[in-house]
């Protein structure tokens, strides 16, 4: 399969699921999962990082019949190889009147046909009590992220 019909096969596969989201079609999400996916979220979402395709599911399909979730893709960039991708999205609360904005990370199975991990991050402002803020029980350390500055800062006169 030529490269960039992967990014392609991870954008559709991401607007499907959305799709999913929308409808609150509970097989269709589960169907959009590998089995043992992980959804992870800022802190203070209970019952945060979702795992799992049937609680992934299960979290949208409530958050539908409660809250009167609706959600749009505003923009999608997708690796050539198909293996990660990332979107703008906007989740409209109507039986709330709210919104949220925010970005999520995609990481997808090597044929590009379920999802394996979703790293959502929304905007909002920094939680001033939180010394570091980050996913919920995201492994920063395992996944080689840095745990401190790359340098002192210079002093600036």
């Amino acid at each position: 399969m030529m490269t960039e019909n992967l990014a392609q096969k991870a954008e559709a596969l991401i607007r499907r699921y959305f799709q999913a989201c929308n409808d609150a079609d509970r097989q269709g999400l589960v169907d959009c999962f590998t089995p043992d996916a992980v959804h992870y979220f800022p802190p203070g979402l209970p019952g945060a990082p979702w795992r799992g395709a049937d609680a992934i599911a299960d979290g949208w399909v409530w958050c539908v019949k409660t809250l009167g979730s609706r959600w749009t893709i505003e923009k999608v960039l997708a690796a050539p190889d198909g293996r990660e991708a990332v979107i703008e999205w906007t989740h409209w609360k109507t039986a709330i009147n709210e919104a949220l904005r925010g970005d999520e990370w995609y990481i997808f199975n090597d044929d590009v046909t379920r999802i394996v991990e979703i790293r959502a991050y929304y905007a909002s402002p920094v939680n001033k009590a939180d010394p570091v803020n980050q996913l919920h029980e995201f492994d920063y350390e395992g996944r080689g992220y840095a745990l401190t500055p790359p340098s002192v800062a210079p002093q600036v006169l």
